[in-house]
């Protein structure tokens, strides 16, 4: 994987095809669609390692063709592939974006750059509960996506944190193939669809922690267990778990676009599969956009989807 470098004086003067905001997998993904596409392709990425979340996921085992494979090793996977196609990519992260003659400005830390298209990639970040041993065992037992990680715990015991709809979408994913699920949540009801929490009730292995919030997530190189405190009582209790699946909310990196494009009421960029946002020449990939399904594979498709509604709108045949 080559090293991501600052840019150089004639490239700061080119006007891009395409700057990708985010090196994630929707972002890497839009990457090689565009260089396919022959279009100069600019990736502009905040940290000098592309990857995106995955990077802090120790296994993959939900992305098509290549099982078992580690998320640092698929990150460099997607980074070696657009690479290998001549995308261009620098450290830097982006300040402001501004409509600019036909096209874009985008503002970074260092840089000034002019564009004609842009595709926003910078996801979205899964909300902490910030407790001890969360952040060291992210990835080894902490995990923040039930379908994504849940086929690892078949037959153990594990608990989720929350009390909305995909908490308790999670904890009926996760009760299919675990032994046991403790659903923990902070009040004394939950606020997800009284559907899901009276298949919750009725789900045999799933026990209901109310009024409950943990503590610490204990374990050496994996979880093995939660402290947690039920607040009524009073009471703490140490709950043996092999898995933590915190499902407490998500949180759209589009704080630099809001007054660009449409956001929802949650945050996130309003487009379809197309990527196309509210402002010509702006499209939106991977899990900052509003959408059902976060993963790495949607997250690819939207790349890919995005890249060719860039095609079609630079081609002005995009209707």
């Amino acid at each position: 994987m080559k090293e991501t470098m600052r840019l150089n004086t004639q490239q700061k003067e080119k006007i891009w095809d395409v700057v990708i905001v985010g090196s994630g997998p929707a972002g890497l993904s839009a990457a090689i669609y565009a260089r396919r596409a022959r279009l100069e392709t600019l990736v502009l990425e905040k940290q000098p390692m592309s990857g995106g979340q995955i990077l802090n996921t120790t296994d993959v085992d939900n992305y098509p063709g290549i099982p078992d494979v580690g998320g640092f090793e698929l990150g460099q996977k997607f980074r070696q592939h657009a690479d290998k196609l001549g995308a261009v990519f620098c450290t830097g992260e982006v300040s402001e974006i501004l409509p600019y003659k036909e096209g874009y400005q985008v503002k970074t830390d260092a840089d000034s750059i002019h564009t004609k298209t842009v595709i926003l990639a910078m996801g979205a970040s899964y909300r902490n509960i910030g407790v001890p041993g969360e952040d060291r065992l992210r990835g080894m037992g902490v995990s923040y996506c039930a379908t994504c990680d849940g086929a690892f715990f078949r037959g153990r015991e594990v608990a989720v944190v929350g009390g909305g709809d995909v908490a308790l979408e999670d904890a009926l994913f996760l009760a299919r193939g675990c032994k046991k699920v403790y659903l923990i949540h902070r009040r004394d009801s939950f606020r997800g669809a009284k559907v899901l929490q009276e298949r919750v009730q009725k789900t045999a292995n799933i026990e209901i922690l109310y009024d409950t919030v943990v503590e610490e997530i204990c374990g050496e190189m994996q979880v093995e267990e939660i402290t947690a405190c039920n607040k009524k009582m009073d009471k703490r209790m140490q709950i043996a778990v092999s898995g933590v699946f915190l499902a407490v909310g998500m949180q759209p990196n589009t704080s630099i676009v809001g007054q660009l494009v449409d956001l929802d009421d949650s945050g996130y960029v309003i487009a379809g599969e197309d990527g196309r946002t509210s402002a010509a020449g702006i499209f939106a990939a991977g899990d900052l956009r509003t959408k059902k399904l976060r993963q790495v594979v949607t997250a690819a498709a939207d790349g890919a989807n995005a890249v060719a509604s860039v095609e079609a709108y630079l081609n002005g045949t995009l209707r």
